[in-house]
């Protein structure tokens, strides 16, 4: 009988906890909060979910390892920061739905009364993210 096939996943790099016990709770109540971010944004146009998760991946090795690996070997979660690990990577999917999400919140803000100036501004923000996201290398 064969054995279906799991992809690999290589485990967490090493965590730099930091010494202070203070200092380690700080950092994993920022994790947490990106964490929480991270998924609330799933679900809110313009509240970027990536950014969010990675923030917590960091904040997370230097606080938990415990909650860091936890992420890292996630369904939904860990393929962000193990991408990201590997040079930077950002998936072809994340990058489509950050550009319709963007798109979307564009969209919302023409149909405000914001000044043209924040407009324009917020617009321009979102052009300059959407390049540099578009540049980022792709897992293989």
């Amino acid at each position: 009988m064969d054995t279906p096939l799991v992809p690999s996943q290589p485990e967490p790099p090493v965590t730099r906890l930091s010494a202070s016990a203070t200092v380690r709770w700080l950092y994993l109540l920022f994790a947490l909060l990106c964490l929480a971010l991270g998924v609330i944004g799933i679900f809110l146009p313009g509240l970027p979910t990536t950014v969010f998760v990675l923030m917590a991946g960091w904040a997370a090795a230097r606080g938990s390892p415990r909650i860091h690996a936890w992420l890292w070997t996630h369904p939904l979660f860990g393929s962000m920061l193990r991408d990201w690990s590997l040079g930077g990577r950002v998936s072809r999917r994340a990058k489509w739905s950050a550009t319709g999400m963007m798109a979307l919140c564009a969209m919302v803000l023409q149909l405000t009364s914001a000044p043209a100036w924040a407009q324009a501004a917020a617009l321009l923000c979102m052009a300059c993210v959407l390049s540099w996201l578009w540049f980022r290398p792709e897992p293989a």
